[in-house]
């Protein structure tokens, strides 16, 4: 587990994640997406509403919404991924997303959906096949209204 603790002190530390963005997830780091809560069952991510991050209708990119949304399950699988003892590939197979409301502040998704994950992973260990896993993630504004809905599909297969 000393591993898990790793991504999830690298994660929560905003100096060492805006390091890990600016080299691995640029534009991640340009929006200003923020990792607010990781742990085994939930991630939380927040993107600013900034003018980075506007379209010409005055609210949030969908693209800024869905790296905040993809982060959200993807830090959580990444954490879950780095407890194994094999390493472990994951790649997102397919994207659903719903949006319901102009996104004009600050919006937070969360991903409560870490015990799916870890039993596709502990599966695909133990059958030596790649497993799939359908993961959802939800955008909130400042106010508490749901902007959008997002379904990742994740694929994890041991390397």
């Amino acid at each position: 587990m000393p591993n898990a603790n790793k991504i999830q002190g690298m994660a929560l530390s905003p100096f060492k994640m805006k390091l890990y963005m600016l080299k691995h997830l640029p534009l991640g780091f340009f929006t200003g997406l923020r990792v607010l809560e990781l742990d085994k069952n939930k991630a939380v991510v927040s993107v600013p509403f900034k003018y980075l991050n506007k379209n010409p209708f005055k609210s949030v990119y969908f693209a800024v919404l869905s790296m905040a949304a993809e982060l959200s399950s993807g830090i959580l699988a990444l954490s879950l991924v780095f407890e194994s003892e094999v390493p472990v590939s994951m790649l997102v197979l397919n994207m659903k997303a719903d949006f319901l409301k102009k996104a004009k502040t600050k919006i937070t998704f969360s991903c409560n959906d870490g015990e799916k994950i870890a039993k596709a992973i502990e599966k695909c260990l133990l059958s030596k096949e790649g497993e799939i896993v359908e993961v959802q993630t939800s955008g909130f504004d400042t106010d508490g209204e749901k902007v959008a809905e997002f379904q990742f599909t994740w694929t994890f297969k041991a390397k």
